[in-house]
Formats: structure tokens, C-alpha cells, sequence
């Protein structure tokens, strides 16, 4: 018995030693039959099928299975398309690689800047800066501006549900324009101040200007003229913690006259 047991296991270890052994790594679902099996499979069975009756008509037969099946494939194809442009809708906020965004603020307030998807959706970022819009335009009169917003990763703690906050949806932020602190930019839900301001520039691609004051306000001691710069930007997400947005130029020359960083550190 020993003898048997020993002649097996050299055998074993001989074809071990011979041949190249691969692992299957898999599942049930992996040992089933694939739609592509199953689709050669009826080709197979139809041009059979079709060359048993009709022996002349084998090239036929073949292009008419050939164009069922690719029309299933396309089917397919699509199938998948539509449910992979589900899912991208799902991303935060639905913002893609374009998206518009507006700066304003009254003439003796401060600086606000908002990005929506289109020129009629809702605001998916809606921020206050500390900076007055007097001095942000005054910056951008002399030259390239870059405004970097930061803000605090939270500190993760045991025992509780630390539910990931999206970058976009961060409440505080420090701001630095061209390296230089300007204390703290503040996210703002849109109301319907901010709505009204959104709406009156809505047709506007891109440019520049100034919204007569409100009814009631005398310019003087009330909020004033509303001062915007409307454009799109291109958005460019590096990280769950890191988005730029660059504003883009008609003419693509030169570089972008205000960048927008977003970081979480």
C-alpha cells in the first residue's frame, strides 16, 4: 500500500514537474455559458439548419445571421451606453468637463462666484469671498489672477460613521489670490437674491458688465449696481480632494485669465 502511495505521488510530482499548471480562479457565474457562446452557438445551429434545406444558399444564410447578430450587438452596445450615461449622471452634482461660471457681487460688497452645469440649472458650487469685487477686478485690470480655495480634511474617528463629505459641498474654505491670504470664502445656498442675479445674466456666454440697482436702492447707501464676468470654464477634477476649473478663451490663446483651485488638505 505504502509502495502504490509513493509510486503516486512521484508520478504526480513528475507530470508537476513536466507540465505548466495554471489556477482557474472563478465562479459559478464564470463556468456558465456567455451570450457570446450562446450566440455562436445559434449561428451555428442556423446555418446548419439553413444549408440542409437549401445547400445553395449558404453565403446568404450566413450575411442574414451575420446581420442578426450584429444587430443584437448593437443593441447591446447601446444598453450598455445607456446605463454607463446613468451612472455618470450620478457624479457629484452632475458636472461635466464644461461648465459656467459666473463672478458678481454689489459694488461695495463682496466677491461671489458660482458654477452650474448649464446657464439655467441650479448652482453646484455657490461661494462668498472675503475680498471685495472692487479689489478682485482691480487684480484681474493687471493681470493673470489665480484664486486658491482650501479647506481641512476631517479627522476620521473610531467608533463613528464618518460619511465622506464631497469637495464641493465643503462649508469653509481659506483663499489665497496670486499667493496671497484673503481670509475665508464661505459656501452659500442659492436664494433668491442670487437666483434673480443668475437669471439676468443667463443669456450672456461670456463677458462683463454692470446690473442697474435694485428698485428701492440709491446707489449710495444702499447695495447698488451689480458688478458680474460671465464665462465658461473648463473643469479638471484631479482627486476626490483637488478640482481646478480654468476659464476658458475665445481666441485659445495665452494662458486662462482666472483659474479657480480647489483643494482639501
Amino acid at each position: 500500500m505504502k509502495t502504490d502511495m509513493a509510486a503516486r505521488t512521484s508520478q504526480d510530482f513528475s507530470s508537476k514537474r513536466h507540465f505548466h499548471w495554471t489556477k482557474k480562479v472563478g465562479n459559478e457565474e464564470s463556468e456558465a455559458p456567455t451570450s457570446e457562446s450562446i450566440l455562436k452557438m445559434i449561428e451555428e445551429e442556423e446555418i446548419k439548419e439553413n444549408n440542409d434545406k437549401n445547400p445553395g444558399a449558404a453565403a446568404s444564410s450566413q450575411q442574414a445571421v451575420r446581420r442578426k447578430l450584429q444587430a443584437i450587438a448593437i443593441s447591446r452596445l447601446r444598453s450598455i451606453l445607456t446605463k454607463f450615461g446613468k451612472n455618470r449622471s450620478g457624479l457629484p452634482f452632475g458636472l461635466g468637463p464644461r461648465v459656467v461660471g459666473t463672478l458678481f457681487g454689489y459694488r461695495r460688497g463682496h466677491v461671489h462666484f458660482a458654477f452650474q452645469k448649464e446657464p439655467t440649472s441650479q448652482p453646484a458650487f455657490l461661494i462668498e469671498l472675503a475680498t471685495p469685487i472692487s479689489g478682485l477686478v482691480r487684480e484681474m485690470a493687471s493681470g493673470l489672477v489665480r484664486i486658491a480655495l482650501e479647506c481641512d480634511k476631517e479627522k476620521k474617528e473610531e467608533g463613528k460613521n464618518n460619511k465622506a463629505v464631497r469637495l464641493l459641498e465643503e462649508p469653509v474654505w481659506r483663499t489665497y489670490c496670486n499667493g496671497k491670504k484673503c481670509g475665508f470664502a464661505t459656501r452659500r445656498e442659492c436664494g433668491p437674491k442670487e437666483w434673480d442675479i443668475l437669471k439676468a445674466v443667463e443669456k450672456i456666454s461670456m463677458g462683463a458688465g454692470v446690473l442697474p440697482a435694485e428698485s428701492g436702492s440709491d446707489g449710495a447707501g444702499g447695495e447698488g449696481e451689480i458688478m458680474y464676468m460671465r464665462a465658461k470654464f473648463e473643469r479638471i477634477v484631479g482627486s476626490r480632494d483637488s478640482e481646478a476649473f480654468y476659464m476658458m478663451n475665445p481666441d485659445s490663446n495665452g494662458s486662462p485669465e482666472l483659474s479657480i483651485y480647489l483643494l482639501r488638505v
